[in-house]
């Protein structure tokens, strides 16, 4: 039997992408397009409450600021609905036009409708058809809540999760289960339950007169393989743009791993429009994490670049000395504060990958790969740690200010590559 060729193995992981229909969330002249050929989305929601105007502004704004390209706010109270146009101003004031996105459960379809200005001041309504009413008054409640939408022209995200999943909608399809020759799992009825709850909801928006374009879905669990089992039967049966992303995914590293593991399965799979990663935060953590990590999964997946790469090895035996792992720091952590300006100031600058490694057995080879690099010396070598530029070794450092000399040599490499003046390489 022949070995395949490893170029036809490299092609076959390739991800295929899905063609989804393109909605396009605006506020103003700021336009987000999420589905497409446009980028995966990353979105965000704050943990304030947002009668609080200024301090749900101010989140908005550090989310905003991380990187999250939507983000939605909680709209569950009248007071909640009054404040939501002075958020609003206060972000445009701030120069922050990231359009918001209201979350809607139980008495979504009052708000709506009796604070017009609320539904006008932001960009997309979440809609959980789980939470919409019960019996009669399901349909009509749903109703209120699209005809807002489509009258002020919003996108809508019809959000189903198993936390609130319809539960007429459920014992219908156990009751038909429970009728067939060989009956389904429970899990396998409850994922049915949740495609079919999100589809038959999309159907019913547009047969209300919405936008087909406007119409973005999601159906959220909380386990991985759950999730990636969705999403692909979602992905089969519509064209829908879809929003991906655990629900209660967990705090810290569990939360992370997670929706890493299950993020990267169907983006890979080119499954999926925009994510958020449902981060509980740890105590004294900025809510921003949840951003952060969402932009190193797209970013480690080559999706798309935010920030530049750092790589730094893991240390071992050779790296007594902590110096490479306190400057690897150092430089992930200036470049991340600068991006905000950086991005505007050195176009490009997103694409730069630097390495800062700890001894002479993998740190020239990784240094000559990245854009800069420097080989700090490891236990028992020479005190002296090259530098190497766009793959060539520019100067050795050494003594006690080699972190602060390599810091000031990555700031004129960005000047010199990405400023004004940079010629094109």
């Amino acid at each position: 039997m022949n070995a395949p060729d490893p170029v036809d193995i490299i092609e076959a992981a390739s991800p295929a992408p899905r063609r989804s229909r393109q909605a396009r969330v605006a506020w103003g002249d700021h336009v987000v397009t999420i589905g497409g050929d446009a980028p995966v989305r990353v979105q965000s929601m704050t943990n304030t409450d947002t009668v609080d105007v200024i301090g749900t502004a101010i989140q908005v704004k550090e989310l905003a600021q991380a990187g999250s390209e939507l983000v939605r706010i909680t709209v569950n109270t009248p007071e909640a609905a009054e404040a939501v146009p002075h958020i609003r101003e206060q972000l445009d004031r701030m120069g922050i036009a990231v359009p918001l996105v209201g979350d809607f459960h139980y008495n979504g379809h009052r708000l709506l409708t009796d604070y017009p200005a609320m539904a006008r001041a932001l960009s997309k309504y979440r809609i959980n058809p789980g939470n919409v009413g019960k019996g009669d008054k399901r349909d009509r409640q749903f109703a209120m809540m699209v005809e807002a939408a489509a009258r002020h022209d919003k996108v809508v995200r019809i959000g189903v999760n198993w936390g609130s999943l319809d539960q007429d909608l459920l014992a219908q399809l156990m009751d038909d289960n429970g009728r067939r020759a060989q009956p389904l799992d429970a899990k396998q009825v409850m994922y049915q339950a949740l495609v079919q709850s999100a589809l038959t909801s999309a159907d019913h928006a547009r047969e209300l007169g919405l936008n087909p374009d406007n119409i973005i879905i999601s159906c959220k669990v909380s386990g991985v393989q759950d999730l990636i089992s969705v999403y692909r039967a979602l992905a089969r049966r519509c064209d829908y743009a879809l929003h991906l992303g655990l629900t209660e995914a967990g705090m810290g590293t569990k939360g992370t791993v997670a929706s890493a593991a299950a993020l990267a399965v169907l983006l890979q799979e080119g499954i999926g429009d925009t994510i958020r990663v449902s981060l509980t935060p740890q105590p004294g953590e900025a809510r921003t994490q949840e951003v952060v990590v969402a932009l190193e999964i797209l970013q480690a997946l080559g999706l798309r670049q935010f920030n530049p790469s750092v790589t730094a090895c893991p240390g071992c035996g050779r790296t007594t000395s902590t110096t490479f792992q306190e400057l690897a720091k150092q430089i992930d952590d200036f470049l991340r504060a600068q991006m905000p300006v950086w991005k505007a100031k050195y176009p490009g600058v997103e694409t730069m990958k630097v390495a800062v490694m700890g001894c002479i057995v993998n740190g020239p080879g990784e240094s000559k790969h990245a854009d800069i690099g420097i080989s700090l010396p490891g236990t028992g070598e020479a005190p002296a740690a090259p530098v190497f530029i766009d793959g060539e070794k520019a100067m050795t450092l050494r003594g006690e200010g080699i972190a602060a000399e390599f810091h000031r040599i990555v700031e004129g490499y960005i000047e010199r590559r990405f400023g004004a003046g940079a010629t094109a390489r």
